[in-house]
């Protein structure tokens, strides 16, 4: 298992464990980021990191990625 920052950039991979505190879970779990889901990392911008969860495309921080271990 390694955090989602680690992956390169079009990489596939399977969400196995979110970390941090409750509210943090929460907000990652409501924009759909849950154990068992796939997810890629399009580009990294300006620290922040463009990512495909179910069929969606979000912008995340650094610091929010690292807690979504794959």
């Amino acid at each position: 298992m390694m955090p989602l920052t680690l992956t390169n950039d079009g990489e596939e991979a399977i969400i196995r464990h979110i970390g941090g505190s409750p509210d943090v879970k929460r907000h990652l779990e409501d924009l759909g980021f849950v154990a068992g889901e796939n997810v890629r990392i399009i580009s990294r911008i300006g620290g922040n990191v463009i990512v495909v969860v179910k069929e969606t495309r979000l912008a995340i921080d650094q610091a929010m990625a690292s807690k979504i271990m794959v």
